[in-house]
């Protein structure tokens, strides 16, 4: 799948708009990651982290991040005339996961962010999405400082499956990101042609 502009002089279209899902662990990036390639200002949805939560969040390895999504984060990035995303944040932690099937609904396919010095903060969203059928592409947020693994390396300590793409990543850098959003637009396309096929191979 190319994507670019559609040629000179064309009769506008109307794009379609695809859903695409965020999500990973807590202070992984993923606000970030939506307001870094946002066209639109994003809607978030941020509280400071209160002391009554301090039992159920685990801020180690961020012990820097002083807020946390407690619904979802929203943006929009054209990524050609044609085409639309729609990029929904997740809320990270435990307590928050009721939200998950209503914001995956409907959605095309998902990027679980990953941070290597807090791999298995990302489990649960890798199963979530292997549960229920969609699409998704692991973006590795490369933090500074942290340790640099190869895709297949971070493949086999998520134990995902052959065909999940793995994609080093920027959370802050717009190209970066776009990258990562094309990653999951074409697999969930490859995803959907072979769903198709495997069921055309089914006898009748």
């Amino acid at each position: 799948m190319i994507f670019g502009r559609s040629a000179r002089g064309a009769a506008p279209v109307e794009p379609v708009t695809l859903k695409i899902l965020v999500a990973g662990g807590f202070g992984v990036g993923k606000t970030t990651l939506v307001g870094a390639v946002s066209e639109i200002r994003p809607l978030r949805t941020e509280e400071l982290l209160s002391e009554a939560g301090r039992p159920v969040d685990d801020t180690a390895g961020v012990e820097g991040k002083h807020t946390t999504t407690v619904a979802m984060d929203f943006g929009r990035i054209t990524l050609r005339e044609d085409l639309v995303l729609y990029l929904f944040g997740t809320p990270g932690q435990d307590r928050f996961w009721f939200l998950w099937d209503e914001l995956a609904t409907g959605a095309l396919g998902a990027v679980v962010l990953a941070d290597t010095r807090r791999l298995e903060d990302c489990f649960a969203a890798v199963d979530y999405f292997e549960r229920r059928g969609i699409p998704f592409v692991v973006g590795v947020n490369c933090f500074e400082g942290a340790a640099r693994y190869p895709a297949d390396t971070v493949r086999q300590a998520l134990d995902l499956d052959p065909g999940v793409p793995v994609l080093l990543c920027d959370a802050r850098d717009k190209e970066s990101v776009k990258d990562v959003l094309v990653g999951v637009v074409e697999h969930a396309a490859a995803t959907a042609a072979g769903r198709r096929s495997a069921a055309a191979a089914v006898p009748t």
